[in-house]
């Protein structure tokens, strides 16, 4: 028995059956005997079932009666070795945790289960074929158990422009499946669930979160067997025949992580949170305000009206230009020039450095957009290499977008891609990198006619990390037509993700709430837009835009040269106060205060960040729409120091006129979380921002 301690959460597990068991993943155990623990959990067999209850290994096991999706799937030539069924192999401890080992001497195949604990849990299998023949691997697929009274859960949908929303849904006996294939990690199927207690809350409730640290495509099931027990199983998922194991050769599994709080659903996301800041490619440095040209230029580049618009970003307190899409190639539009990264002499006939020094002696760093696992079919490169397209021979290739995927791991075509990058930022001062990636993957194969949706992913994180290696002062943004590519893995890489293309304020309240269950807000690309949404058509207040974009890595999203002098000043007061607030925002833990009633928000909710040493705190209570009732229930901040008293202060946003009263108010922890403040009549689409500070 291994018993391991983390920062909110107690492991033990079994590895004497095989396959290793999680026999407990949950609240801290203290001093304890693991073998009690075991006979305390072991189940007797029931009535019409087997004579031996088979465990939820990490890889459950049809061989050992399992009844349910088998952890580990494949087969040998003839169909054999499709049921392994595992022993120990011994174990080794590493820094947090463990690996530990099984073998199969029948099916030919050895198992490696990494399994840390610190801020959050993290399994990963690699498995191994020790056959002579080849072992074709059909999926991985690592279950984590949770408690049977975990029975309801937080899911999320999605779609362009409307990623993360949350959605509850009590969890009774059967499964609930998720499955993406769409060669990254998607808008529509988030892979993140949580599960908890029935009504469990922000504040309340067990809660377990599991996630798959991957961007291409994933599998979630959530399974409540027959017994009771429950389990959430999740891995890569594999396209038929796309993995084939050699003689000796292995395969990894993705990272899949697990979360625990037994206080409830904001605890449980800090987890993820400190998980991500404790890696070395975590920013660590102030986050630059930036400026994107895309809604401010779209494809009309000039290089005149360019350093304008930079001038103008400066002024308002902008420390980062980033140049979109239309500087290469024959890239006019978004049909043709994808795949040719080179400096179009068209649009910039003196090359980039002219932008870019004027850029830099304006103070501000300067960032470019790429997307180089695509090509246009009218592109050089396309017309010169049509056979490093990520398509399958014999079938007209569906286009999404006027664009193909290129093949990366084609090894020539992965050489031509870094050699071109490799040279952008060789020959140019630019610090930072939007990459984007604005379609699926569709029925793409390999050169030997597989599918190649794994090795295109594999390959995607080879560019980046040879990319970073030769340019270690270079940041890099994760964007797939907005939050298509969010995952912990991708974060490894990456300083920043794009939430979503969409900027409409009234829709970015709910996707950065879900976005705020896996990821800080330093990481969170938020954006000020137009007062007229691009993708919506909405129109909101700078006070809206700047509450709900101060909550992430501000940005703005607008040509700010067409700003009346009251507007301009009002932006960059928003600037000033994200610069005034970027500390806490950026260090603290995200809060989020209950606002789901029946899987739906309500019509108003709060969220904000408490400092780690819980002495202040920022928080936005944000009307959504209007509600039955004339004025919004008090609001309650369970979490600071009970004993401290807090002074309470409104926080002028720009452009607003609605006033809180009762500025200045002093309350202590413990009354902000028994009784709280009521707080005044909000119009739909608006917010009221408090400071609270400990004296």
């Amino acid at each position: 028995m291994i018993h391991l301690r983390g920062a909110r959460a107690d492991v033990v597990i079994d590895e004497s059956f095989g396959t290793p068991v999680i026999v407990h993943w949950g609240a801290p155990l203290g001093e304890h005997d693991p073998a009690s623990v075991l006979a305390a959990l072991t189940l007797p067999s029931t009535q019409g079932g087997l004579d031996v209850v088979a465990p939820i290994s990490l890889l459950p096991e049809h061989g050992s009666g399992f009844q349910g999706r088998p952890g580990l799937t494949g087969h040998r030539q003839g169909g054999t070795a499709w049921a392994p069924r595992f022993r120990p192999a011994g174990s080794e401890p590493i820094e947090h945790g463990v690996i530990v080992s099984a073998v199969d001497p029948v099916a030919q195949l050895r198992l490696d289960c990494t399994i840390t604990l610190h801020e959050v849990l993290a399994v990963r299998v690699t498995v191994t074929n020790e056959g002579t023949t080849r072992y074709l691997l059909d999926g991985v697929h690592i279950s984590l158990p949770v408690a049977p009274q975990a029975a309801e859960l937080l899911t999320f949908d999605g779609r362009w422009t409307r990623e993360f929303h949350p959605v509850r849904r009590p969890w009774g006996s059967g499964a609930w499946l998720s499955e993406n294939r769409s060669g990254r990690t998607s808008h529509e199927h988030l892979p993140l669930l949580f599960a908890g207690a029935p009504g469990f809350g922000e504040w309340h409730g067990e809660v377990w979160g599991v996630h798959v640290a991957w961007s291409g495509n994933h599998t979630m099931l959530a399974e409540c067997v027959p017994d009771g027990r429950r389990h959430v199983q999740a891995g890569e998922l594999l396209h038929p025949g796309e993995l084939c194991l050699e003689p000796g050769e292995q395969y990894a599994s993705p990272m899949v992580l697990g979360t625990y709080a037994s206080d409830g659903l904001t605890a449980a996301a800090w987890g993820f949170h400190r998980s991500l800041r404790a890696l070395p490619v975590h920013p660590v440095r102030p986050r630059p305000v930036l400026l994107n040209t895309w809604e401010a230029v779209y494809f009309d580049h000039d290089t005149e009206r360019l350093e304008e618009l930079a001038t103008a970003a400066a002024a308002l307190g902008i420390e980062r230009f980033v140049l979109d899409d239309g500087w290469f190639g024959s890239r006019r539009d978004d049909r043709r020039g994808l795949g040719d990264w080179w400096v179009s002499p068209e649009v910039y006939p003196g090359g980039l450095s002219p932008l870019i020094e004027h850029v830099r002696a304006l103070g501000m760093e300067f960032g470019i957009w790429v997307e180089p696992e695509m090509v246009n079919p009218d592109s050089d490169l396309y017309r010169e290499h049509p056979e490093w397209a990520l398509v399958t021979d014999g079938y007209e290739p569906v286009l999404g977008r006027h664009q193909l995927v290129l093949n990366l791991a084609h090894p020539d075509a992965f050489a031509h891609v870094l050699g071109q990058l490799d040279a952008l930022l060789r020959d140019h001062d630019i610090t930072y990198v939007k990459w984007d990636m604005n379609r699926n993957v569709v029925q793409g194969s390999g050169a030997d006619g597989a599918a190649g949706t794994h090795s295109q992913t594999v390959a995607f994180y080879a560019l980046l990390d040879a990319l970073r290696s030769r340019h270690p002062g270079v940041e890099f943004e994760s964007c797939a037509s907005g939050g298509g590519r969010i995952d912990h893995e991708v974060l490894r890489r990456t300083e920043r993700v794009w939430t979503s293309d969409c900027n409409d304020a009234l829709e970015r309240q709910t996707i950065q709430w879900g976005a705020s269950m896996l990821i800080p807000f330093e990481v969170m690309g938020a954006h000020i837009g137009p007062t007229r949404s691009h993708t919506t058509g909405r129109v909101h207040s700078l006070a809206f835009r700047t509450a709900t974009a101060l909550f992430g890595h501000l940005g703005v999203e607008w040509n700010v040269l067409t700003l009346g002098d009251g507007e301009r000043a009002q932006l960059a007061a928003a600037i000033a106060l994200h610069h005034r607030f970027r500390p806490l925002v950026h260090s603290g833990d995200a809060v989020r205060f209950d606002p789901a009633l029946n899987g739906q928000l309500a019509a108003s909710h709060a969220m904000g960040v408490y400092s780690a040493d819980r002495r202040e705190a920022l928080v936005a209570h944000v009307q959504l729409a209007s509600g039955m009732s004339l004025l919004p229930p008090p609001l309650r901040l369970p979490g600071l120091l009970p004993g401290v008293r807090y002074v309470i202060e409104q926080v002028p946003l720009p452009g607003a006129t609605a006033a809180w009263a009762a500025s200045g108010l002093v309350l202590t922890g413990a009354q902000l979380a028994g009784h709280g403040v009521q707080l005044p009549h909000l119009h739909p689409e608006s917010a009221l921002l408090l400071h609270l500070r400990a004296v």
